[in-house]
């Protein structure tokens, strides 16, 4: 086991293990961002509404600004 190594072989190694290190503490699933804040209605009926005309809105929104372009 007395062989000598080489510097740069030292060199990738600890990179290697520095980036790799890194990255595995790095993963995980990232929790997803909520848009908006919580709807609180009284029925189910009245949630979707509200989802649907935010959704409608969204939609004018973007064809509003895709026409100024």
């Amino acid at each position: 086991m007395g062989q000598k190594v080489g510097s740069h072989i030292l060199a990738i190694g600890v990179l290697s293990t520095t980036f790799a290190g890194a990255w595995a503490f790095m993963g995980g699933s990232p929790k997803p961002a909520q848009k908006t804040p919580p709807i609180q209605s009284s029925s189910k009926d009245e949630e979707n509404f509200i989802q649907e005309f935010l959704k409608q809105a969204e939609a004018e929104d973007k064809q509003k600004a895709g026409a100024k372009h």
